[in-house]
């Protein structure tokens, strides 16, 4: 029997499917990656039975990114981003999806993909074919791979994409490709660049990452822009008047507004109203009754579900589309990526009206809409993608996971019946008088018709405050009670709301309904803007100002919609297969390594910016610990990205990252190598403490040690803080879960934590406290005879000692002997199963300092030592690779960006 693999984009979907498709009767399997299952019914296809097998992606399953050649960012001239080579890696190598969908794919005949029918989805599919492919009985029969189109998990729309397959768009898989490499290169090349440069001049900068994207900075330029028209706003007094009036019959007051609604010269409006003033009496000069309409909505698209989700729920836009995509995964509503506000022709109303009628908060206005006919909505347009969104016809009360989703789902139902329902008919009656001259007018409303106002209660035409007679005629005369005057001031702009933001986006082009949320949640993340919960206006931050102000002072274009506008529509020309994809990425990257280069040597225009606002190095942090060059002390900068700073060398030294990483001086340590003052570096319960050398951390002194690895790597024969001489044993942990890889921790004396001893291992998180009460804790140069293990040298004083033979001191083996392993809390610990809080980050080296190591590694001429690095080589003014002197790309002209400046 042949095989059928049918792929969704999420583990829900393809339960959902293979349910429907199955009738309910198939088995499920869970997959070896532990994230997804197999579901296998057997069945026709195209009329041979066959077995299908239905699985899932968890959304893309490869990325675009750089070769680790490019990583270091010290190194490589963010110029060359523009023209090197881009690779596809695995999006989340712990979900093994590419050895997953391999092995699901192996021998099968036949591949259906159902992922999102979107442009995003059509990327996935042939990041699905490129794995199974090759694998499959057939690998290079591309009439076996197919492609079902759906927009919703109804089960009549399910078996229609069934039925009807067709094949996967290479077009719009390409367009997606392409626009992910320019977003990745033009977004690299400029945040690196920026980081780099602000972060090692000014110490107060909060933000880790100064970035620029080219639909995040339009859209945080929308922001700026109004807080720049609220700054520049300039307030101006204006007169009005109110008149106070009773009908010629007496009766209640009415309150007339005056038509020219306000004046803005003082001198003109006290003439007007000193004349209206002296009049007793006000003629009625036209009575008006006119029949209004208040348009029903058109259907719903992505733009608008979010614009509402924003201004009525008071939801985010990214939380927004992450609870439509739960509603939709669970059968609720159809596809939530629409950009049509057009209902098809053939769209059965009937089958989502009828089950809406029979339950819930809105059966009986479902069933009326049955019972009158359904009145098509005229307006809106036909985009082509997707239709509009709608609930599914489910059948009794569905389930939330939370408030915001129940509520999210009932705007949906609300917004499809307003529909479907009539316009809201009102009357509208209108009396104006005249006062000395000037006109006043009264209005009142009376509905007629509620119509789709029935359920968008918050539109519904309430009647006018004002209560009019029921008769009058042109020419009556109303007695004037009092003539108010009021005086004010023109208010200037708010802050944009979300819902402003995003229609301005939709406006301009920046973004698709899928991924404005992604830009405005990005433009909070990175704190260029905060948003206020109550209102969801989007504030500036300084940050966010600085940098849109400084990109108008280099390359407005930069900022400004119409350049990322125009990349979209090529976009889309590429999905039509109008535009070739290769010279049109060659067109705009030739277009941005010009506006880089031009810049990277304007730069000094925004840096006149950050000065006004932000401290420098010089001026930031506090000192902390000395500087082996010139023995002064550096500052440590703790806000955005951690680092140790020398005023006097110009010099930068970048600290382990972490939120619960904190520092302190080593006591007066000292690196033998470079003099620079140790400091020690305490995990907050998250990993073993340790020492470290500012300098040896970025410039590895040997060349088995890497960048980043502090002193418990470190191989120095001598040095009292080094792996060779605080290594007491291997790690048990480490030992078990690496039983096949030879990168095993060593258990190490934790240099900083007397008198609260403990080891602590180098490559994994377990450390465990020791020799409670202890004077003294030393690890000795002598090892155990059975397993290799370093000898500890304790002393206790005679009121702590724990020792049963009345001896204060002794020298043994931890792993070996029974009372030190006790005092050591190993023996309670070396039969704990190995869990996940005690298991770091494999690295490919892990000096245990208890292998066995060369003489030379033992002598003090350090053959050794890396290859080429000199004395205080680079992050300096002295040579290398800079942080600092006139030797850097970045420090007295910021047009010397070249890779020879860059390279150390």
């Amino acid at each position: 029997m042949k095989v059928v693999l049918m792929v969704a984009e999420k583990p829900l979907l393809a339960k959902s499917i293979a349910e429907i498709l199955s009738n309910g009767r198939m088995s499920t399997r869970r997959g070896f990656n532990g994230v997804c299952s197999i579901h296998e019914f057997d069945g026709d296809f195209f009329g041979q039975p066959v077995r299908f097998k239905m699985t899932s992606t968890c959304g893309h399953v490869m990325t675009m990114n750089f070769p680790k050649k490019y990583n270091d960012w010290d190194r490589v001239d963010p110029a060359t981003l523009f023209h090197a080579d881009v690779i596809k890696e695995e999006a989340n190598p712990k979900l093994k999806m590419v050895n997953f969908l391999a092995s699901e794919g192996r021998g099968v005949d036949y591949l259906v993909l159902w992922l999102d029918c979107d442009k995003e989805g059509e990327n996935i599919c042939f990041e699905v074919i490129d794995i199974v492919q090759p694998m499959m009985r057939h690998p290079y029969d591309q009439r076996a791979i197919y492609r079902a189109q759906f927009s919703s998990l109804a089960p009549q729309d399910i078996l229609k994409a069934m039925s009807k397959l067709g094949r996967p768009n290479k077009l719009q898989a390409v367009s997606v490709d392409t626009r992910q490499e320019l977003d990745l290169r033009i977004g690299c090349a400029f945040t690196r660049f920026q980081t780099r440069f602000f972060h090692e001049k000014y110490g107060n900068v909060d933000s880790k990452l100064i970035s620029y994207g080219p639909c995040q900075t339009p859209t945080l330029g929308f922001c700026v822009a109004r807080l720049d028209e609220m700054k520049n706003f300039k307030p101006e007094p204006y007169w009005s008047m109110r008149a106070v009036v009773t009908s010629d019959g007496g009766g209640s007051t009415m309150t007339a507004s005056w038509a020219r609604q306000q004046l803005f010269d003082q001198e003109v409006f006290n003439v007007l109203f000193s004349r209206a003033k002296r009049q007793r009496f006000a003629t009625v000069v036209s009575v008006t009754t006119t029949k209004k309409q208040k348009q029903k909505p058109a259907a719903l698209n992505t733009v608008e579900l979010l614009r509402v989700g924003s201004s009525r729920l008071h939801l985010g836009p990214q939380q927004t589309m992450h609870l439509a995509e739960h509603l939709y995964t669970n059968g609720l509503i159809s596809y939530p990526r629409t950009e049509t506000t057009r209902y098809a022709s053939n769209f059965d109303f009937h089958s989502v009206l009828g089950p809406l009628a029979k339950s819930g908060q809105f059966a009986s206005v479902a069933q009326a809409i049955l019972d009158r006919g359904v009145r098509m909505p005229k307006s809106g347009q036909d985009a082509g993608d997707h239709p509009p969104i709608t609930p599914l016809g489910h059948v009794g009360e569905p389930k939330f996971t939370s408030t915001s989703e129940a509520r999210l789902y009932e705007y949906v139902v609300c917004h499809f019946l307003a529909t479907l329902m009539g316009n809201c008919v009102y009357e509208l009656r209108t009396i104006q008088l005249d006062l000395a001259g000037e006109r006043f007018t009264l209005t009142s409303s009376r509905p007629i018709d509620p119509g789709f106002t029935e359920v968008f209660t918050w539109q519904q035409v309430t009647a006018n405050e004002n209560s009019l007679p029921a008769t009058v005629n042109v020419g009556d005369r109303w007695n004037v009670v009092d003539l108010l005057m009021d005086q004010g001031q023109t208010s200037p702009p708010d802050h944009l709301t979300e819902t402003e933001l995003i229609t301005l986006m939709e406006r301009h082009g920046i973004g698709t309904d899928a991924s404005i949320p992604v830009h405005i949640n990005n433009i909070c993340q990175r704190n260029y803007v905060t948003v206020q919960e109550s209102s969801r206006r989007l504030v500036p931050t300084q940050l966010g100002v600085i940098l849109v102000h400084g990109y108008w002072k280099i390359d407005c274009q930069l900022v400004e919609a119409e350049m990322r506008s125009a990349i979209e529509h090529q976009l889309m020309l590429i999905a039509d297969g109008q535009a070739n994809p290769a010279s049109m990425k060659e067109h705009i990257l030739d277009i941005f390594t010009k506006k880089f280069h031009y810049f990277v040597e304007n730069v000094a225009l925004m840096d006149a910016l950050f000065e006004d606002t932000f401290q420098t190095l010089a001026d930031s942090g506090k000192p902390f610990s000395r500087c082996g060059r010139c023995r002064r002390y550096m500052k440590i900068v703790l806000q955005g990205k951690k680092r140790l700073f020398c005023a006097t060398c110009q010099l930068t030294y970048p600290l382990p990252r972490g939120s619960t990483i904190s520092f302190r001086p080593l006591n007066d340590a000292k690196c033998p190598l470079d003099g620079f003052d140790l400091i020690y570096c305490v995990n907050g319960g998250n990993g073993g403490d340790h020492a470290l050398c500012p300098y040896c951390y970025s410039n590895p002194p040997f060349e088995d040690m890497r960048p980043e690895q502090a002193c418990n790597r470190c191989t120095h024969p001598t040095c009292p803080y080094s792996s060779r001489t605080l290594a007491v044993a291997i790690c048990e942990y480490c030992a078990r879960t690496a039983a096949k890889s030879a990168f095993r921790g060593s258990l190490l004396l934790d240099p900083g934590s007397a008198p609260k001893w403990q080891l602590c291992c180098n490559q994994c998180k377990f450390k465990v406290r020791i020799f409670k009460g202890a004077k003294m804790v030393r690890v000795t140069d002598d090892h155990c005879p059975q397993c290799n293990s370093r000898l500890v040298h304790v002393i206790y004083t005679q009121a702590d000692n724990p020792f049963t033979d009345g001896k204060s001191e002794k020298k043994r083996c931890v792993t070996c002997d029974g009372e030190f392993r006790k005092l050591c809390g190993l023996e309670r610990q070396a039969d704990r199963p190995v869990g996940k809080k005690f298991i770091g980050t494999t690295n490919n080296y892990c000096s245990t300092g208890l292998q066995e190591s060369t003489a030379a590694n033992h002598n003090h001429s350090y053959p050794n030592r890396a290859r080429g690095r000199p004395r205080f080589r680079g992050r300096g003014s002295s040579r290398g690779r800079g942080r600092g002197g006139a030797h850097r790309p970045f420090a007295n002209s910021p047009s010397n960006c070249s890779i020879q400046k860059f390279r150390s």
